[in-house]
């Protein structure tokens, strides 16, 4: 019997790891793919308190490093469903199953890629999805964001104060964004909105060099050259193995609060899976503490 399952080795499970070791509770951190998270996407972060700059993937060492220093256990396995026994969660994993007194829920949200080719290849190196993480490192060039929404229009306001030109790109003949978003990127000399096309492919050889758009009416493509792209097409949540246990919004986000507590007892949340506003490496460790640290005392409380 394990004291907290974390099913989720990104910045927020593996802070959620920390504090419950240091807090003498028996941990094991589950992950599926790489640890990490979203953040290893990243060439170089400079939003990470106490450091200067460092890649996504050298973050991800050090606290997986942090971690197992600590005395936490690490299961690369995939999570296929968690069963509330009562007095224990029993997690259904690809490699067996196993009991625990909490659980944690830390899976993360991907971003929406936009499917065409050369896209995986240039994540990182030259494909973004985050104008705060990425943005001043294309000051006085040229950039795309993809998407409308407010997301997207946001992202090209930010990118807009540091790049020459912003060229957002829009499937619709229309934003979907808020009004006051498009009236804000329309005072904006730097700014472009190309409506009704879509990304066909991106291109370059050993760099990123830009893409190739389609008109959605005419079905003629043309060759955008972009020193950097940022895809804002929205997130999707990795909750689907926990649908019938805990409560999801309509988006597919773990409904907790601040707290980090879910609707069935001993079941805790932390990170971009739960339903939030801001979703920051900075605001993902501190769910780790906070469902960490409220997981051992329903733990010492039991």
């Amino acid at each position: 019997m394990t004291d907290i399952v974390i099913i989720g080795g990104g910045p927020a499970g593996l802070t959620a790891a920390l504090y419950a070791r240091r807090a003498n509770k028996s941990v094991v951190v589950m992950e599926k793919a790489a640890f990490g998270g979203q953040i290893t996407f990243s060439p170089r972060v400079e939003n990470i308190p106490g450091f200067l700059s460092l890649t996504g993937n050298e973050f991800a060492e050090k606290l997986v490093e942090q971690v197992l220093e600590q005395g936490a256990d690490i299961e690369p396995c995939e999570v296929l469903s968690v069963r509330d026994e009562g007095t224990h969660k029993t997690v259904v994993t690809d490699s067996g199953e196993f009991a625990a007194k909490t659980v944690i829920i830390a899976t993360g949200a991907r971003h929406r890629l936009l499917g065409v080719s050369n896209e995986q290849r240039f994540i990182g190196e030259g494909i973004s999805f985050c104008a705060v993480c990425d943005g001043a490192f294309y000051a006085g060039k040229s950039v795309g964001v993809v998407g409308g929404g407010n997301s997207a229009l946001q992202e090209a306001l930010l990118l807009s104060d540091v790049a020459s030109k912003v060229t957002v790109i829009q499937n619709l003949d229309f934003l979907t964004g808020e009004q006051k978003l498009q009236d804000q990127l329309a005072e904006r000399a730097n700014v472009e909105v190309l409506l009704g096309k879509t990304v066909q492919s991106v291109n370059g050889d050993d760099t990123f060099a830009g893409v190739t758009l389609r008109d959605e009416k005419t079905e003629q493509s043309t060759e955008l050259p972009l020193d950097g792209l940022f895809v804002a097409i929205g997130l999707v949540p990795q909750n689907e193995p926990f649908a019938e246990l805990v409560q999801l919004d309509e988006r597919g986000y773990v409904q907790a609060g601040e707290t980090c507590l879910t609707n069935v007892p001993g079941v805790f949340t932390a990170g971009d899976c739960r339903r939030k506003r801001i979703r920051q490496v900075a605001t993902a460790a501190a769910d780790g503490a906070v469902a960490a640290l409220a997981a051992c005392d329903y733990i010492d409380n039991l």
